[in-house]
């Protein structure tokens, strides 16, 4: 037991509450099941954490953060608006498929922060959905898209990549880059509502 807890940091606890907060759910995770999985004591996890409550707290903010880093990085000096859409949503989906236990918490669990934090990090999400939003509004205003309403269809795509985490597979027979490929010009012929490729 001695060696176990030795070897438990910080971020060990994260990592575990984030495995259980997947398969359980927040509210079906208690700290007891946490320490289990860890191998030390329920006591001993306040050695690393304030609450589980701050557990769940450092998984949304990593992950709202990452998500949004993830799409600046992607359009970041792309002029093409049909280009800057692929890019978006094929980060969008490879981080759905290859960071399935933090999609899942977040997209599940958001709900049960406290305040202030629920509010800050629903914002955060809040500015991707508007950032996608913005990048297929101005696409229209362009003549690259055709679809009717841009709002309709950053929610579309967004849901599209969302459920990747929920049936994505590593054994699969397309693996998670062939995916988010795949998805990225999905996004591309929603947006464009129907209108032709151009040449």
């Amino acid at each position: 037991m001695t060696a176990a807890r030795a070897t438990v940091t910080s971020e060990a606890v994260v990592d575990a509450a984030l495995t259980l907060f997947a398969e359980r759910g927040y509210h079906g995770t208690a700290l007891s099941q946490i320490a289990g999985a860890l191998g030390i004591r329920t006591p001993s996890l306040y050695n690393h954490m304030r609450s589980k409550h701050d557990l769940l707290r450092v998984i949304v903010d990593r992950t709202t953060a990452a998500v949004l880093a993830d799409f600046h990085g992607a359009v970041e000096g792309v002029g093409d608006p049909a280009e800057k859409l692929r890019r978006a949503t094929r980060v969008y989906a490879y981080r759905h498929a290859t960071h399935r236990r933090e999609a899942l918490v977040v997209n599940r669990d958001t709900g049960s922060l406290e305040e202030p934090h629920r509010t800050q990090l629903q914002e955060r999400r809040r500015e991707h959905e508007h950032a996608i939003r913005a990048l297929i509004a101005d696409g229209k205003r362009a003549g690259v898209f055709g679809v009717e309403s841009p709002r309709l269809a950053s929610f579309a795509i967004r849901e599209m990549c969302v459920s990747v985490a929920r049936w994505f597979s590593d054994d699969g027979p397309l693996d998670a880059a062939e995916v988010a490929d795949q998805y990225a010009g999905f996004a591309v012929t929603i947006a464009r509502g129907g209108r032709p490729l151009q040449s």
